[in-house]
């Protein structure tokens, strides 16, 4: 049950101290089977005082409770020390997360483009396992593939970009087919 609440035309009130408001976490994924605990949502300051960091938060919090059934984690950080190397959240964050302000990767705030490479390996496979994933892959009898379905590229044989929320979709249906494959994030400018 994903909550895409980054697509929702929500109008929250926020100060001008409020760089961005970033849904990340499982709640992210395409096709996550899993019921979420909470949606996780970081909200990123400009260098403000801790008390104004979390009474801004709270009110972001209750406006979001509007439009979800499942409960709001939030975490608050100022701009500062969102890059901490301390702060263990930044990587998925500014990976995954999507910013409910521009409706787009967070991480596009900083030229960067998040994406996802899968690099999967059929020489040892039979030929029927290798067809049966290139037709996943492509389709068969006019029936759209995941490449098409959740805009995928095959970048060469044996390497498909995706985009970060469908890295389960894809990494699930190759792993039906073969153990051998391995995934690298990118953050192409």
């Amino acid at each position: 049950m994903m909550q895409k609440l980054w697509q929702k035309n929500l109008k929250l009130n926020y100060s001008k101290n409020v760089i961005d408001i970033v849904q990340f976490g499982s709640s992210i994924f395409e096709l996550n089977n899993e019921k979420e605990n909470d949606i996780d949502i970081a909200i990123i300051f400009e260098k403000i005082p801790l008390k104004e960091q979390l009474k801004e938060a709270q009110n972001i919090k209750k406006q979001l409770e509007e439009h979800s059934e499942t409960p709001i984690h939030f975490s608050s950080f100022d701009f500062y020390s969102f890059f901490d190397k301390s702060n263990f959240a930044r990587r998925g964050i500014l990976f995954y997360g999507k910013s409910l302000i521009s409706k787009d990767y967070f991480s596009k705030r900083f030229g960067l483009n998040p994406r996802v490479h899968i690099f999967y390996f059929l020489e040892k496979l039979p030929k029927k396992d290798k067809v049966r994933l290139h037709y996943g892959l492509r389709g068969k009898s006019g029936k759209y593939g995941l490449l098409r379905k959740y805009k995928g590229n095959l970048i060469s044989p044996g390497v498909i970009e995706v985009l970060p929320e469908f890295e389960k979709v894809f990494v699930d249906a190759i792993n039906k087919v073969t153990k051998d494959f391995k995934v690298k994030k990118v953050l192409e400018e």
